[in-house]
């Protein structure tokens, strides 16, 4: 009997090995699969991203916008049939061949428009931004305007001398510096309301607030103008709502469950009033947030999704106005008018820990 059952053993003892031979052959092959597929896939990820369709603008061919500037009218919103010219609630999206860079510049020359640009340089940040950020600045933003640099900085000494075109100014704001970039970021909307209040509001109808990391390399015109302005993400634009990086934290001021588009916090402007509304109302949601000790996911870029999405801006910039070039080939940007500056140092970013290199 012994011989028996040992005979009987050998073919059943065979047959649980082959489905563990046949799993670990499974697992042989899926690992380097997955190993490839991390390496290549945010270039592979975002190149068929690019080509998920973007909604389109609602309106028929002669309705007109109902939010934007007078000079928005002269928007040729069909001009561009790629991508999403226009929202729902009647806001242009701004792409190049839509407008006259003429009408905008003349309208506003006459209107007087002059425009306030605020950029944080604190600690590293000023050396190895601010001066490229200035000269380039000079070339190509909002040409033929009156501007005023307002730079926020903890190094005022350090801050470079650019030649500046007419009716152009630079003025630094002292600020502290924080042991956190994320400290910064957030701290960055009391400081912008607080100039607003006291220098901006008096000199300037509109005001831009950019991160210093970043380099003109196109027209950043009249164009861009408007009441409330905000930016689409350029990692963002195509993707389906469901992978938007809104903060999904309940206890968070900054808590959203959907929402219109992601907009980028590296570029947003408006009116003095609308920017100062802005800024005060992402500041008062961050320190409620300290108040209950939790932190919005993206900081100040979490609260003013909320805030933009609560109160829809009047205009929006395509991703031409902020791209980042890890982003790759999209046959939509026609021309990178503000593109995300290399790194000039080995620290984690907001692109870093999202797994967006650049």
């Amino acid at each position: 009997m012994r011989g028996h059952g040992a005979q009987d053993k050998r073919p059943h003892s065979m047959m649980r090995w082959f489905p563990r031979a046949r799993n670990l052959f499974t697992y042989a092959l899926f690992i380097p699969a997955v190993l490839f597929i991390a390496y290549i896939g945010p270039t592979s990820v975002r190149f068929f991203e690019g080509l998920i369709p973007m909604d389109k603008c609602p309106l028929l061919p002669g309705q007109t916008l109902q939010l934007g500037e007078s000079m928005d009218n002269s928007l040729d919103l069909w001009s561009r049939s790629d991508v999403q010219t226009c929202t729902y609630w009647g806001a242009p999206v701004m792409w190049d061949g839509m407008f006259d860079p003429k009408v905008y510049d003349d309208m506003h020359r006459k209107k007087g428009s002059s425009v306030a640009l605020t950029v944080f340089a604190v600690g590293r940040y000023l050396d190895a931004y601010l001066p490229e950020f200035l000269r380039s600045a000079e070339r190509h933003f909002m040409p033929g305007l009156p501007v005023t640099y307002y730079v926020f900085t903890d190094a005022p000494e350090r801050v470079p001398k650019v030649l500046l075109g007419q009716a152009r100014a630079v003025e630094v704001v002292f600020v502290q510096k924080h042991r956190r970039w994320q400290d910064i970021s957030m701290m960055r909307m009391r400081s912008i309301a607080d100039a607003i209040d006291r220098l901006i509001r008096h000199r300037h109808q509109y005001v831009f607030c950019l991160d210093v990391d970043q380099v003109f390399t196109g027209r950043f015109g009249s164009e861009a103008l408007g009441e409330s302005v905000a930016l689409l993400h350029a990692f963002f634009y195509h993707r389906p709502k469901l992978f938007y990086t809104y903060d999904s934290n309940p206890r968070s001021a900054a808590y959203m469950e959907t929402g219109d588009f992601y907009y980028h916090a590296a570029v947003f402007g408006g009116s003095w009033q609308s920017v100062r509304n802005l800024t005060e109302g992402c500041y008062q949601g961050i320190m409620k947030d300290k108040g209950n000790q939790v932190e919005a996911l993206w900081q100040d870029e979490s609260h003013l999704n909320k805030y933009l999405w609560l109160h829809k801006p009047s205009k929006i910039l395509s991703p031409e106005y902020c791209w980042a070039r890890a982003v790759g080939y999209r046959s939509d940007i026609h021309v990178a008018r503000l593109v995300w500056a290399d790194k000039h140092y080995r620290e984690h970013t907001y692109a870093q820990m999202t797994g967006l290199w650049v």
